[in-house]
């Protein structure tokens, strides 16, 4: 027990919640009141609202919203996404309306799983590639690499190494993450708020894309339909594949609080594989509400690479669909490493 609480707190490092706090309009008679003093339940439990009426008006009717939605003063929390809320109560009495609203953060009601692995193979890497990105199409590897004046758009013949194609990022760009889909290239950048579009075949950049609310580029994934855009925070961002605009969010959260940081991104088997920076962990994220359900330990893999100055943390996660298998790698790492997924 003691050995899984460490692991979590080493590849979680968990942001610890505060209490909820009310946050009703200054001009509203009304509270809305929910049935945890911390406003902070798990997608197991049923929300249960009330309309504190401290100046007794006489209420003919109340409708509460979750972000906007309709729901009941008594509504079932496992259909809503994890995260931080915004619950509204639109509150009718004597021909007159007042809005008040209050904050929610709904938890996960599982706490992850503790994972580990088994190295296949080991292949050769590019130990000056700062590698942002690591994304299989085709049998094909491509990675996108970071640092402003190094930054880069690569193919690469993963089991020897060898570069097959490269396109330098001009020096005012620092590269993210990376995914393709449709024989397109979309590739992020960290803070100048635009992303790349290219062709698959011949790296001819066809057009730009800006972000919207995400401030940050920083990891890139898809599912065939929605492309899934990481930035830093506990936001994983679904944009629409036509237009890149964004259209929804998902927030990361465990049994205990959100996870921020969340980084390089990879679609496997219906599930968001994410790199989380600084963390040399990877975490399996549900793409419907957020949860994050289990962690892969793979701090070990550090000290099996080249040990140097330069070398930074585990940051490139693939899976390739034709060997069903999971390749991983590192900033400035001299190696690639094919992988299966054990549960402790």
């Amino acid at each position: 027990m003691k050995v899984y609480k460490l692991l979590l707190y080493i590849f979680l490092s968990l942001t610890i919640l505060s209490c909820g706090s009310n946050s009703n309009h200054k001009k509203s008679d009304f509270s809305i009141e929910v049935n945890n003093k911390k406003n902070i339940l798990s997608n197991n439990d049923v929300l249960k609202l009330t309309i504190e009426n401290p100046k007794n008006h006489i209420i003919d009717s109340i409708k509460y919203l979750i972000d906007n939605n309709p729901i009941d003063s008594e509504t079932p929390l496992s259909h809503i996404a994890l995260g931080e809320h915004t619950i509204s109560a639109k509150v009718y009495y004597s021909n007159e309306e007042q809005t008040t609203t209050n904050k929610i953060t709904i938890l996960n009601s599982e706490p992850p799983k503790v994972y580990t692995f088994k190295i296949i193979n080991e292949y050769p890497h590019d130990i000056t590639s700062y590698t942002q990105g690591l994304e299989f199409y085709n049998g094909e590897l491509y990675e996108s690499t970071g640092q402003k004046g190094q930054s880069k758009l690569r193919k690469v013949d993963y089991k020897t190494g060898e570069v097959l194609k490269n396109l330098d990022l001009s020096n005012d760009f620092f590269g993210e993450g990376l995914t393709i889909l449709n024989n397109k290239i979309y590739q992020l950048t960290w803070q100048n708020g635009t992303g790349f579009i290219y062709d698959v075949d011949t790296f001819e950049r066809t057009g730009t894309f800006k972000y919207g609310v995400s401030k940050e580029g920083w990891g890139l994934c898809n599912d065939s339909q929605t492309i899934y855009k990481s930035d830093g925070t506990e936001n994983i961002w679904t944009l629409d594949p036509e237009t890149l605009t964004e259209k929804d969010k998902i927030q990361a959260y465990t049994n205990k609080g959100k996870i921020i940081g969340l980084n390089e991104m990879e679609w496997i088997n219906g599930k968001i594989y994410a790199n989380r920076y600084q963390k040399n962990g990877v975490a399996i994220i549900n793409p419907q509400n957020g949860a994050i359900e289990a962690v892969i330990d793979f701090s070990s893999l550090k000290n099996k690479v080249k040990q140097h100055a330069k070398l930074d943390v585990i940051n490139g996660i693939a899976y390739n669909p034709e060997t069903k298998t999971i390749f991983v790698t590192g900033k400035n790492w001299n190696k690639l490493f094919e992988v299966e997924i054990v549960e402790k």
